[in-house]
């Protein structure tokens, strides 16, 4: 089974290692047919602690890593 690729932004970098990713995606409202942005933060193993607070990333689905860290960053657009 391949592993999921979701992109984000970085929206915390404070711990060793670590970032918080912001993943939004857009989905119709059941009732109201509408379609809103639904957002989601994501724990990322950052190794060389070289994302900063607003960069674009791609992060991978991969073993956990620690408790609430499954995700590893996989590449970095400014």
């Amino acid at each position: 089974m391949p592993k999921r690729i979701l992109q984000g932004v970085v929206v915390s970098n404070k711990a060793d290692k670590t970032v918080s990713v912001k993943v939004e995606r857009r989905v119709t409202h059941p009732v109201y047919k509408k379609i809103v942005r639904v957002s989601k933060k994501y724990a990322a193993h950052d190794e060389q602690n070289k994302c900063q607070i607003g960069d674009k990333v791609r992060i991978e689905e991969s073993k956990p890593i620690s408790k609430t860290k499954s995700w590893v960053v996989l590449q970095e657009s400014a």
